[in-house]
């Protein structure tokens, strides 16, 4: 299928093939009829994207800040990859369109195939032939509205949202500042609602617009029309609401909007606008200043808009998808006039040009829409290379001269640390990409060459030509992945954890056993760096138990954070802590028999005390509490006299009869991630043993999994990995 992509780095616009979307639990398949053009809000990431990189990181301050974070704590050269990675991808355009259900996912009972729906989203309502919309997302339009207008929907919303910001009543007088799409929609809402608008706009073309729409006056800031408009209409008190609908970094919608609101006004803002406010006019009068969030409550709430959490009515009465409906009841009660504002209508396969045309002036308009052809009933859900990869050859346990390689996830941790590295080995040949994201699997396929892109992960477990998964998703689908690909026949690479419960593990282990396919690894790169194998070599080799003292100042993450949901993806240390312990139990050279944990208040801070068969202990403590400027691994290994200080992949220090310390790394921070995957590569095409034994890889996760435990029960946790083993 076709969508409408733009590359941030370069500022290229495509109409690209990309894989149709999955039809996902909880959401439906749309084919779009209409997708409507916000020539505000994309034309400004349009006209971002074309910008310098200083001017990028000019117009996006906060992005500038995450990068410097993760230079300090990243280093500089996987930082380098990571950005560039990101911004050397297409990302997607468009947020509001109108089509028709083509599958319904398991849990959707509202709609049905055939539906005419509305949708909402900038990752789900994209210009695209085919988008999965979750169900928040999405509402049934009402009979006779003509789609075209039903297109309106999103952009309605967050015109009613606004509006709803402002609290309206009947008779009130209300100034809208910006008379573009989102400020015409304002003006027909406020009218709807019983209110008298005023407006301001440089364009008079906009003014006449809104004046024929209901506005009582409309005028350039400047002329003074507007303000004769205010003090005859408000007897000289000035308006109760003003909506700030405009865009750009001037100052005086702001200026404005204090000197033509009354005592106590509201001033909303809508757009995304400078808001420098003159303290003396806002605090004389003291201006009530509120901000709409988008298209209204649930608005960049996961659990609403992705997994289709409702927010009770008696509680929230206009949610984002409430919003959506009264915008489009309105629309087909006749209530608004949508029509006078599209300025053109589109083919869908002119986008290029259409957009084009907005950048360069050429076309000049209110609203935009694409028409979008009818499609196929069906259609393949992969995009393939010309020349297909030849089939796999070698069976599990064999070498293989040549891997065929399979991905299911290619996020940023994939598309930055483990593929740069995948495609340097002559021994690979990457044939397929599966991701549930259409545009990232057709950036995984252009970056990196795979020879197909799709979203049916049962098309590459049944794939022959793959003979090689590598697992790079969620935490909770981790465990089940591998155990398919395990049963498939496929040697496994996944990312840590392993598995979020024992119940798993031991799916894991009984599927190696079915099979007799035991070529599993997981991502513990740390136990490869470069400077970690460095300083252990230097460390010597050990007589007597060892003290190890291992401090991870995690940090905080933000709220929105999926590591945060613990219930689906598990708590952030059995998502991160296994790299810890397999570090650990590859320097002692052996596997911790018990472990205890203990932590401050809300486990946002814990110790973890493991214990090995002779003797070693090792103490790790994973905070959250700590400061970002300091480092965030710090370990130190006690033993025999000696002592080992090992500083954030960047420094290490052997303290004994010869000290030795080591250069300061220049090019970054090596955590091990190339070493890892050459290591892996080696072993499959050579029939070596695999880096990490399968026995390793269980105690490590069953370790990992008992610190929960030890937090519940408050004492230590005794492993029996032959429990799982068998």
């Amino acid at each position: 299928m076709k969508q409408v992509v733009q590359n941030y780095k370069s500022g290229e616009l495509a109409l690209l093939d990309v894989p149709v979307p999955a039809c996902k639990p909880g959401g439906v398949l749309v084919r779009t009829g209409y997708s409507l053009i916000s020539t505000g809000t994309e034309m400004m990431k349009v006209s971002e994207a074309g910008m310098s990189m200083i001017g990028k990181a000019r117009s996006r301050p906060d992005q500038v800040a995450k990068v410097m974070q993760s230079v300090a704590t990243n280093g500089l050269a996987a930082t380098y990859r990571k950005v560039t990675s990101k911004l050397d991808s297409y990302t997607p355009l468009g947020y509001s369109l109108a089509g028709v259900v083509v599958e319904v996912g398991a849990g959707i009972d509202d709609v049905a195939v055939g539906d005419v729906v509305a949708c909402a989203g900038n990752e789900h309502a994209l210009h695209s032939e085919l988008n999965w919309v979750p169900k928040n997302l999405y509402a049934r339009v009402p009979a006779g509205l003509d789609p075209r207008f039903a297109a309106f929907g999103t952009v309605g919303s967050i015109a009613m949202q606004g509006v709803r910001r402002g609290e309206p009543q009947l008779g009130d007088l209300a100034l809208v500042i910006g008379l573009g799409l989102i400020g015409q929609l304002v003006v027909q809402l406020l009218i709807a609602a019983g209110v008298r608008v005023v407006g301001v706009d440089p364009d008079p073309a906009r003014c006449e617009l809104a004046e024929q729409l209901g506005a009582l006056a409309c005028a350039h800031p400047g002329s003074g029309v507007v303000d004769n408009a205010v003090a005859e209409l408000s007897g000289g008190h000035g308006v109760d609401q003003v909506y700030l609908a405009a865009g750009g970094a001037s100052n005086d919608p702001v200026e404005l909007a204090a000197k033509l609101a009354r005592d106590r006004g509201r001033v909303v803002d809508i757009g995304k606008i400078s808001l420098n406010l003159p303290w003396n006019a806002y605090y004389e009068k003291e201006l009530d200043v509120r901000f709409s969030r988008s298209y209204g409550p649930g608005r960049y709430d996961p659990e609403y808009e992705l997994e289709g959490r409702d927010y009770p009515i008696g509680y929230v009465r206009w949610t984002e998808r409430r919003n959506i409906e009264c915008f489009l009841d309105l629309a087909a009660r006749d209530k608004l006039d949508v029509e006078p504002l599209i300025t053109h209508v589109a083919d869908f396969s002119s986008a290029v040009e259409t957009y084009k045309s907005l950048q360069d002036g050429e076309l000049k308009a209110v609203a935009v829409l694409f028409r979008y052809p009818e499609g196929p009933e069906t259609e393949p859900r992969a995009v393939v290379s010309a020349v297909a990869p030849p089939a796999a050859t070698g069976t599990r346990a064999t070498p293989r001269s040549r891997l065929r390689v399979g991905f299911v996830g290619a996020g940023n941790y994939a598309s930055s640390m483990l593929l740069p590295h995948l495609v340097e080995q002559e021994r690979v040949a990457l044939s397929e990409v599966v991701t549930t994201s259409a545009l990232s699997g057709a950036n995984a396929k252009r970056k990196f060459g795979f020879a197909r892109a799709n979203t049916d992960l049962n098309a590459l477990l049944e794939n022959d030509s793959v003979d090689t998964v590598f697992v790079v998703t969620r935490h909770s689908s981790h465990a089940e992945l591998t155990r398919r690909a395990l049963l498939a026949g496929k040697a496994v690479f996944v990312e840590k954890p392993l598995a979020l419960s024992e119940k798993e593990l031991r799916g894991i282990v009984e599927a190696i056993e079915e099979s007799g396919n035991n070529r599993l690894q997981v991502g513990f790169n740390r136990r490869f760096a470069p400077l970690l194998n460095e300083a252990k070599v230097q460390f010597g080799p050990r007589l007597g138990p060892a003290s190890v003292r291992y401090l991870v100042n995690a940090g905080r993450l933000e709220s929105n954070s999926w590591y945060t949901k613990a219930d689906s993806e598990g708590t952030r240390f059995v998502g991160e802590g296994g790299h810890f312990i397999d570090t650990v139990s590859w320097f002692l050279g052996s596997d911790p028999v018990s472990v205890y944990a203990t932590a401050t208040p809300g486990n946002d801070d814990l110790q973890v005390l493991l214990r090995y068969a002779d003797g070693s202990t090792a103490a790790i403590s994973y905070v959250t509490s700590g400061s970002t400027s300091f480092q965030k691994e710090t370990l130190e290994v006690l033993a025999d006299g000696k002592v080992l200080k090992f500083d954030d992949f960047a420094r290490a220090s052997v303290y004994g009869k010869k000290r030795w310390a080591s250069s300061r790394i220049p090019k970054g921070r090596d955590k091990g991630q190339k070493a890892e995957v050459e290591a892996f590569v080696t072993a499959l095409t050579t029939g070596v043993a695999m880096p990490i034994t399968v026995e390793s890889l269980v105690n490590t996760t069953l370790a990992t999994l008992a610190v929960n435990r030890s937090l519940e029960t408050g004492a230590p946790v005794r492993l029996e990995p032959k429990e799982v083993l068998g």
